[in-house]
């Protein structure tokens, strides 16, 4: 799931929970911690050593939350997927195209239309994805060659992670 945490947004991910102790992955880093959930939204989490007491206060939505911890409070927003794959789709079809083809989200690539060494036009598909069962071609926006391939059909892959390096025409 994507959330947004004032200017920032971050992947989040649950890996695992047993009990209290839970695991989870932000933007590739593991975090575990033992959390105990109180009465009233609130909750005590212990990590590495150190204990805080945290409290969520969930809006109408559903989607937005005030979260108060150590004195400081937090306005954290869990992001539509929906909306997330077509930010997607709109970024690959208007940006100019840079020297990587990154994933924008968590996907499955489905298809590779291009190896190392060809020679791509403006408009050309280089790869086809899948995520949130849609599928999605990635189309470059300018001329480019092909410096490397990194990913193979069937690969699921992390949001950021590169899937094709490219020299672009200048």
């Amino acid at each position: 799931m994507e959330i947004q945490v004032g200017n920032k947004t971050m992947e989040v991910t649950l890996l695992s929970k047993e009990g209290n102790v839970v695991k989870i992955d932000i933007d590739g880093r593991i975090y575990e911690a033992d959390v105990a959930m109180l009465q009233n939204g609130s909750c005590s989490i212990i990590h590495e050593g150190n204990s805080y007491k945290a409290e969520f206060v969930k809006s109408e939505s559903g989607k937005h939350y005030r979260v108060n911890v150590n004195y400081s409070t937090y306005q954290i927003d869990m992001l539509d997927s929906q909306a997330k794959y077509m930010r997607m789709r709109k970024h690959s079809a208007t940006t100019s195209q840079k020297d990587t083809i990154t994933a924008a989200m968590p996907c499955k690539i489905v298809k590779v239309y291009c190896k190392k060494g060809d020679l791509l036009k403006a408009g050309d598909t280089a790869l086809m994805m899948e995520a949130m069962k849609m599928q999605s071609y990635y189309q470059v926006a300018a001329d480019c060659q092909v410096e490397e391939v990194l990913v193979s059909e069937g690969d699921n892959v992390r949001v950021d992670q590169v899937l094709v390096r490219l020299k672009v025409d200048q």
